[in-house]
């Protein structure tokens, strides 16, 4: 495209050689009407062209192009102005760095410049600087900038990674270029030249620490397309590298020196093309500067690209998928040539025998620490053998050679029905997930070179597959390869301190690669639709047929990906105190090593979700289902413990504990007045301080105690007052109002009136709150409340702030109530999925009193925005709602107030 600027000068004909023109400050108005014309009518054509299916790289030379031309008429503009007569030749350069040095500008990008000068009349640089950048912030750009000499960029160079890497990317807009030719040379001699070795390493170390703090994955569900790994700053980092260990200005010298093929340049450009594409409709959606590729984003760029839904796949995760095999090839590109650079000359080691060829069977040699494989053909000839490439590198320890990488994913044509079948290649297989090294690792090294999908096609299923939702941050097949990685840790003895009986159940499985294979598949079903567990484990026996494993073995694997929803769904949404409950899951389980590697497998599967999402209150109430039903399956009857025995053995002991401090008499009345589940569901010394607060009701109106478990990341705030309609309702309410994040409440009524309610709270951060006066605040509030001096609902309304929840676009689902009258036999059991809002648990809970119900227990559990919330009700006679009218008005009721 042609930036005709003079069109939008009408008087530049007449500049050169008027010694009476006007001056650029009294021109300025003129200039700055003249360059938003420009700019507004080419920015226009560009988007047009952009959105007319112009390539990223057409658009980004454009948008450049375009820049350079206002900013050197600018520039001209200015120093001509302030010439100095007899002056000679200009000693001053205005250069491009870091992005716009590369010609890289998307459509809000930033623009770095560089005023470089001699030295020599400091004053007047200073005014052509102040007068340009001024003039372009007016014009609202985001302009960056530096003012330095030769001897400057020396000095910065040396001790600042990011000055030098911006001055990779310099190049000359105006001015000296005589300047900018020193400035060439002392790139090559002072700044290329030195520290090459030091430099290479320092990017790799920022590559590293960048995509720890962006998420090191490419499969990121919301990745930046800039900074994430498969992004625009692993091809940056590539190149940049090159130039420091190639002495070169651009890709193109590469290719001169032999080190990229035209074919390899040709893939590096169109990956920069692909990513600036998306880059540039990012741009123009926001309206802004923005590379984040967030769910509301993706919604819109999938429609852009022409996507759309293909029967159960959406549009949006059909656009995702083909992003992520993209970043893939990018990440692949980039860390070649990173690998290619990084590898020092042979005269650079002296470790005896480093590099001397050591072979290792099969046609595979160990040299520079690296598996290579001399002649190629042996693959063709046994293609067992590709198995073998894996499990040598992780018996012996090295990295995969780039050609050994490439020879892989060439040779995947090779990985057939027969190959999959194949006992020697299935003996390898095992033999790597029984290996004590590098397990994960490995896995992850077949799913990266693509030899993993074609060994399991049922995995490709998942490949690159997306969870659009925000609790998942990582695809389904990263997300299981994370799991893995995590039992691995565990099977090491990693998190043996905070951990200790999930790290010795691992260690005491009997075949550890069956629970690896079990984390491995265990979400293999997400690739075929709803109803994931059932789909993934009809698949299993045709795969545990072609892997050869035992028909025990078989079903064992088939029970855990069924069930591996179980465990979580029971230990967060359902009462563990209910002892017929416990028995029915135990019995589900059948066997106590069923029962074990399920525990590990739900544990693998919520910890590789995310990082917060694994908290110290889910560990408990995991460890306290697994407790309970392995000693039922230790028992083995199946029976229902004597109730009658254990209620008088718990109220002895509390009598016991509290005969010389409170009257006996008293504190019988408290006990026979508790229900069977207050007393069954806690110990007896939990039971004798409830007995305490319950008897000090008598003195006052409400009593509060609050106790802080810093290692568990909650406090548990115990109330008792005397039970009025609605009193979870208030407190709920209450604690909504000061911002308190409930986990969990145990809600006990004594038959004497008495209410006594436990909650397990934190902040919405999952902070442990420790600051009294929020504490005191809370307990007036309460007061206020339950004396009628205050109404909850106009407390929420008050108190209540917008959530960050409510600013982040998120996929919506439609949220849903379900009801069940079997699970309990005191209770009807109310699930209530939905996204998280302000006031949620309160809108739900006074909806069940306006609806006559008693809430007997309530489990609440949030997944960053997905709210999983039980509540065990009963009617106002004391039983379950059998009625399907009933049973349909509650439904309706409820879905109308969460949404």
């Amino acid at each position: 495209m042609e930036f005709d600027i003079d069109r939008y000068f009408p008087d530049t004909s007449q500049e050169a050689g008027d010694a009476g023109r006007a001056s650029f400050e009294e021109k300025r108005p003129l200039y700055l009407a003249a360059c938003k014309h420009f700019l507004n009518h080419y920015r226009e054509e560009i988007k047009r062209k952009h959105r007319s299916g112009a390539s990223g790289l057409v658009v980004v030379r454009d948008i450049t192009a375009m820049t350079d031309t206002l900013i050197r008429k600018l520039f001209r503009s200015i120093t001509r102005d302030l010439a100095q007569p007899g002056r000679g030749r200009e000693h001053l350069t205005l250069m491009a760095i870091g992005g716009y040095g590369r010609g890289e500008l998307n459509p809000f990008s930033d623009i770095d410049l560089m005023f470089l000068h001699n030295g020599k009349d400091a004053g007047r640089v200073e005014d052509i600087a102040q007068k340009l950048l001024y003039f372009l912030w007016d014009m609202r750009l985001d302009v960056g900038y530096s003012v330095r000499t030769l001897q400057d960029c020396i000095e910065m160079a040396a001790t600042d990674l990011t000055v030098r890497t911006a001055l990779l990317d310099a190049r000359v807009l105006s001015g000296s270029r005589f300047l900018f030719k020193d400035f060439g040379k002392v790139m090559l001699t002072q700044i290329l030249a030195r520290r090459s070795d030091s430099f290479i390493k320092e990017k790799v170390s920022e590559l590293k620490k960048r995509r720890e703090k962006f998420g090191s994955s490419v499969y990121l569900l919301e990745p930046n397309i800039k900074e994430s790994e498969g992004g625009l700053r692993d091809l940056h980092t590539a190149l940049w590298v090159a130039k420091i260990k190639y002495k070169v200005h651009s890709a193109k010298e590469l290719v001169i020196k032999g080190v990229l093929t035209e074919e390899e340049l040709a893939s590096y450009n169109d990956a920069l093309s692909y990513l600036w594409r998306v880059r540039n409709e990012l741009h123009y959606l926001a309206g802004r500067k923005n590379d984040q590729l967030t769910f509301d984003a993706q919604g819109k760029l999938a429609k852009f690209f022409g996507y759309s839904d293909v029967g159960k796949s959406l549009a949006v995760e059909e656009f995702m998928r083909d992003y992520y095999l993209h970043a893939t090839k990018v990440e692949h590109i980039s860390s070649s040539l990173i690998s290619s650079c990084a590898r020092k000359d042979d005269g650079a080691f002296k470790i005896l025998g480093y590099f001397i060829r050591r072979p290792i069977g099969d046609g595979f040699y160990i040299i520079r620490g690296e598996l290579a494989i001399p002649d190629e053909s042996v693959i063709e000839q046994e293609p067992a053998r590709l198995m073998r490439i894996f499990e040598y590198a992780q018996k012996h320890g090295v990295a995969l050679s780039l050609s050994v990488k490439a020879l892989v994913r060439r040779s995947l044509n090779l990985v057939n029905d027969k190959f999959r079948r194949s006992r020697e290649v299935n003996q390898s297989f095992f033999a790597i997930l029984r290996s004590d090294k590098d397990v994960a690792g490995t896995l992850r090294l077949m799913h990266h070179l693509e030899f993993l999908n074609r060994f399991i096609p049922e995995f490709d299923h998942i490949y690159c597959k997306v969870q659009h939702d925000l609790y998942h941050i990582y695809t389904v097949d990263i997300h299981s390869l994370f799991a893995v990685e995590e039992i691995v840790k565990l099977l090491k003895g990693e998190y043996a301190k905070d951990l200790p009986l999930l790290t010795k159940l691992g260690r005491e499985v009997d075949k550890r690669e069956l629970l690896l294979l079990a984390v491995l598949f265990h979400d293999i079903g997400k690739g075929e639709g709803g109803g994931h567990a059932e789909k993934g484990a009809d698949m299993i026996p045709t795969i545990a047929r072609r892997m050869g494993l035992s028909k025990e073995d078989s079903e064992r694997l088939e029970f855990l990906v069924r069930h591996h929803l179980l465990f979580a769904h029971i230990a967060q949404r359902r009462d563990l105190h209910d002892e017929k409950m416990i028995i029915q899951f135990a019995r589900q389980m059948e066997k106590s090593e069923n029962l074990k590697m399920l525990y590990l497998l739900t544990y693998a599967d919520i910890r590789a979700v995310g990082t917060d999402v694994w908290t110290e209150w889910k560990a408990m109430l995991l460890q306290e289902l697994y407790e309970k039903a392995f000693n039922v399956l230790e028992r083995g009857d199946f029976k229902l413990e004597a109730r009658s025995e254990r209620v008088k053995g718990v109220k002895r002991k509390v009598l016991a504990t509290l005969g010389e401090e409170y009257p006996a008499a008293a504190v019988k009345d408290e006990l026979k007045a508790m229900t069977l589940r207050h007393l069954l569901s806690n110990t007896p010394e939990v039971i004798a301080e409830h007995v305490k607060i319950l008897l000090a009701l008598n003195q006052d109106s409400i009593i509060v105690r609050v106790g802080h478990e810093p290692d568990g990341g909650y406090s548990t705030y115990t109330i008792c007052t005397y039970d009025i309609p609605g009193l979870f309702s208030m407190i709920t309410g209450v604690m909504a109002a000061n911002g308190i994040n409930i986990l969990g409440a145990q809600i006990h009524t004594s038959a004497n009136g008495k209410a006594l309610d436990i909650l397990q709270v934190n902040s919405p951060q999952g902070f442990v709150i420790t600051d009294e006066s929020r504490w005191k605040r809370v307990e007036d509030d309460l007061r206020q409340v339950l004396s009628g001096k205050q109404q909850v609902a106009a407390l929420v309304a008050k108190r209540q702030r917008p959530s960050l929840l409510a600013d982040r676009p998120k996929p919506r689902f439609a949220p849903r109530v379900e009801i069940d009258n079997d699970v309990s036999s005191d209770y009807t059991v109310i699930d209530i999925y939905t996204h998280d809002t302000i006031g949620l648990l309160y809108r739900i809970t006074s909806t069940l009193t306006e609806l006559g119900l008693y809430i007997g227990v309530s489990k609440i559990s949030t997944k960053v925005d997905q709210v999983a919330d039980v509540f065990y009700v009963k009617d106002i006679f004391g039983h379950k709602i059998s009625s399907a009218d009933r049973l349909d008005e509650i439904r309706t009721r409820l879905l109308a107030a969460v949404e």
